[in-house]
């Protein structure tokens, strides 16, 4: 389809197109989806996930930077499917035709991811959109490890925490590079990212960036960040350092970092 029109995986948007067919089907499996079912796709590429996507029945709601791929995917579903051309984060919000057209309902994220976008991606839909009832992806393996990340490794960071404080994260299948036409030289995996049953209106952005400064200075003990006659709460050692937190202690040292401010 690339050929006929002249076109090649362009690298600078990480078009690495995923045709095992028992991986996309593992994929569109774990998500549960039914007919009926209002679903997300974020870079489709030529369409391989959206058509088995189309043949379980679901709504496909598709995003698609690149003008060339539009073109194959118009051409190849026509009206089956409603799709934008553009970015799919503007300003960090979602695109804001997506948004008109998932029309608040309940919907799922089934994707291959682009590399770049799966980060900024996941956060931004456990932050700021509560009718996405879960994101099931295709990211770089390394990304999904620091998703799965336990406290007190390396892999434990910002990324880390800002996604399980909101959700569960499990692995769908490991994928090869093999997979992928072109190769990247990376491996990747299938992931489910699920919501917690809990709040979305806590303080996302405050938490983020207290975190973000934090882990700015990971191998520094928390005393050396904050003062040493910072306030800490109960079982919060300043000789501690942020990688050594959980979630719940991360939180804890925030609110007593912003009354101590306030």
């Amino acid at each position: 389809m690339l050929q006929e029109r002249g076109l090649s995986p362009r690298h600078r948007l990480g078009q690495n197109f995923l045709h095992d067919h028992n991986i996309l089907s593992k994929l569109v499996d774990a998500s549960d989806v039914q007919a009926g079912d209002v679903v997300l796709e974020i870079g489709p590429g030529t369409g391989t996930l959206t058509d088995e996507l189309l043949i379980r029945g679901c709504e496909v709601v598709a995003c698609e930077l690149d003008p060339g791929l539009v073109g194959i995917l118009q051409d190849r579903f026509g009206d089956s499917i409603k799709l934008i051309q553009g970015d799919c984060l503007v300003k960090k919000q979602l695109h804001p035709e997506v948004v008109e057209l998932l029309a608040g309902r309940p919907w799922r994220l089934v994707s291959n991811l682009p590399y770049q976008v799966a980060s900024p991606l996941l956060v931004t839909l456990l932050t700021s959109y509560p009718e996405c009832l879960g994101s099931f992806v295709t990211i770089q393996h390394e990304v999904a490890q620091r998703l799965m990340a336990k406290v007190g490794t390396s892999a434990w960071g910002v990324l880390t925490i800002l996604v399980q404080r909101l959700a569960k994260v499990s692995m769908i299948t490991k994928v090869s590079n093999t997979c992928f036409w072109p190769q990247p030289k990376v491996n990747s995996a299938c992931v489910r990212v699920i919501p917690h049953a809990r709040s979305k209106t806590q303080s996302n952005e405050g938490f983020g960036k207290f975190i973000t400064s934090l882990f700015s200075s990971r191998r520094k003990q928390l005393g050396t960040i904050l003062g040493r006659d910072h306030d800490f709460p109960d079982n919060i050692l300043a000789d501690a350092r942020p990688s050594t937190l959980t979630i719940d202690q991360l939180e804890r040292l925030y609110e007593t970092v912003k009354t101590s401010a306030d």
